[in-house]
């Protein structure tokens, strides 16, 4: 006899797992994507609406302003692993437009953080 189903508590109701969202899979072409990438709807209309799941309708609407990658994580609940596959379908089919974070400065050379270490010691 198979026990029933288990809830999380009375308010959850059923559990999706996060493989149901991506359809199996766990990569997709934005495995690389930056943490801080961000993400912008382009207001494409996809060819077929019905290859779109709910998550990623949310996800258009979300990124209708930029928003990077672990926000759209963060808003939607979900792993960042899953979120990478969404928006990975959503790239290869021309609805969002990433943009890789801004470069940042190199970082001064060792040389220079000791000298300023000495510095603050001898005030």
């Amino acid at each position: 006899m198979t026990p029933p189903p288990e809830w999380l508590d009375e308010e959850a109701g059923p559990i999706v797992r996060p493989y149901a969202l991506t359809r199996g899979r766990a990569h997709s072409s934005a495995d690389d994507m930056d943490l801080i990438a961000m993400v912008t709807a382009v207001g494409k209309i996809p060819r077929d609406p019905a290859d779109i799941g709910p998550e990623q309708w949310r996800i258009l609407d979300i990124t209708a302003r930029a928003t990077s990658v672990v926000d759209i994580a963060s808003e939607l609940d979900l792993a960042l692993g899953v979120v990478r596959v969404l928006l990975g379908d959503l790239q290869d089919q021309g609805l969002i437009r990433v943009r890789p974070p801004a470069q940042v400065a190199p970082l001064p050379s060792e040389r220079i953080l000791k000298e300023v270490i000495n510095g603050l010691r001898a005030l």
